[in-house]
């Protein structure tokens, strides 16, 4: 998902993001996952996850991670909105489906080593 606000606006390769967000310390992380996937895209999601390993960021963050099959039209993904400087934007101004070597090249360079994983995985459709 690429991110939405001024700051992103002309940024594409090493910017877009996996929906995700905070949990409590006493909070599921899968059903806070679940719960940012709907708020970022408008979809709520459900399946069977299978859970990666997560991945420190360079500020020190904890990103986890699970992988589930779905299905959703990009072209639709509303998310939720945030202000700033008195100007509301959209937390995701869009969505899209990659290969893995596009992945690679689109997504944060600390998130890239979801997609390894993912690779490794051999889901079957």
């Amino acid at each position: 998902m690429h991110p939405g606000g001024p700051f992103w606006a002309r940024k594409d390769d090493g910017a877009w993001s996996i929906p995700k967000g905070e949990f409590e310390p006493d909070e599921d992380p899968l059903a806070a996952a679940r719960r940012e996937f709907t708020e970022e895209t408008g979809f709520p999601v459900a399946g069977t996850f299978v859970p990666l390993t997560p991945l420190q960021q360079r500020s020190g963050k904890i990103v986890h991670a699970w992988a589930v099959q779905g299905d959703c039209d990009p072209a639709l993904v509303r998310s939720n909105t945030f202000t700033l400087k008195g100007k509301t934007y959209p937390e995701v101004d869009r969505a899209g489906w990659f290969g893995l070597d596009i992945a690679r090249q689109k997504l944060l360079p600390g998130q890239a080593g979801f997609l390894d994983q993912l690779e490794r995985l051999d889901l079957e459709p």
